[in-house]
């Protein structure tokens, strides 16, 4: 099969037939083998009814997952990267706020061109200050921490992989945002970026709300830990820890020598415990202590756990 298109969906019911008709059409005039996987997360509209029709129009094309609740696209991207069958594997949002007319072109990136991953870009949008300006920043943040510089829209919804590439990550919690990071970090190094329409929103309103952009820096920040220092935490912990309880010891000594020098020299001097560094410097290598103990701990569940020795063997002969 050439081309797997796997949408998450929730609350579409209005442009579900026109986008899967959209769809089959460009994969017609381009000769294309393919199927629809429709994810819906959830929905409380007539969305599944509408899939279960355009399955009965469609059996061998039409493919849907049903969630029982919401659970967010991240799940809904899993569930649907697992039953992909194409060579290439297109994803895109179910708004119609992605063109299908963009698929062909994805399609020879990926097979001619050689791209493991190739992102949409947005370049021009039809979307509020509100929404564009946040979003500039989180891609510019994400291009600085993921070392992906090429890429403008970390979170743009249609993308185009090899088969291979969504085999090989885990899509979880939030991180369809970081896809190309998860990539990235599963050996999938040659990633692109093409320029793509977006449409205003014709049905309904959007699903996400501001808060998405506090979460996507979290989930920035614990990819990156993650992916640097959770083989190895140690490596993390163990330093810091060190470091703190160093600073902390040389501080108590420091104040204590001073008072020793003080009596030494006959002039007034004040308890140790009086002098707030004192306390300052407990509390150093009290933390140091404690994050020196965590990097051990790390390490004693990362040493037990059953990937320790999961690496990414391309081949072997």
């Amino acid at each position: 099969m050439d081309i797997s298109v796997v949408i998450p969906l929730y609350n579409e019911e209005e442009s579900l037939s026109e986008l899967f008709q959209w769809i089959a059409r460009v994969m017609k005039e381009n000769h294309f083998s393919y199927e629809v996987i429709f994810v819906n997360d959830g929905s409380t509209d007539k969305s599944w009814k509408v899939i279960e029709s355009l399955k009965a129009q469609a059996p061998d094309a039409v493919h849907g997952i049903k969630f029982r609740r919401n659970y967010g696209k991240s799940p809904a991207l899993y569930s649907g990267f697992e039953l992909a069958q194409g060579d290439v594997v297109i994803t895109m949002d179910a708004d119609l706020q992605d063109s299908p007319d963009e698929i062909p072109e994805l399609y020879r990136m990926i097979k001619e061109e050689g791209y493991d991953l190739v992102s949409g870009w947005k370049q021009k949008r039809y979307d509020p200050l509100s929404k564009t300006i946040p979003t500039k920043l989180f891609n510019a943040t994400a291009r600085k921490v993921s070392g992906i510089h090429n890429l403008h829209d970390f979170n743009c919804g249609l993308k185009a992989y090899r088969n291979e590439v969504i085999k090989s990550i885990e899509v979880y919690g939030e991180m369809h945002r970081y896809i190309p990071y998860l990539a990235k970090n599963a050996g999938f190094k040659k990633i692109g970026e093409k320029v793509v329409h977006h449409q205003a929103r014709k049905y309904g309103k959007t699903k996400f709300g501001l808060d998405r952009f506090v979460n996507g820096y979290l989930d920035l920040i614990s990819l990156w830990f993650t992916s640097t220092f959770g083989i190895q935490p140690m490596h993390f912990f163990g330093l810091l820890g060190s470091l703190m309880f160093i600073f902390g010891l040389i501080a108590v000594m420091i104040v204590g020598f001073g008072k020793l020098i003080a009596m030494h020299s006959g002039v007034p001097y004040r308890l140790v415990t009086d002098s707030p560094y004192f306390y300052l410097s407990l509390t150093s290598m009290i933390i140091g202590t404690q994050l020196f103990v965590a990097g051990f701990l790390g390490e004693l569940i990362t040493r037990n756990a059953p990937e320790r020795n999961k690496y990414l063997i391309e081949k072997t002969i």
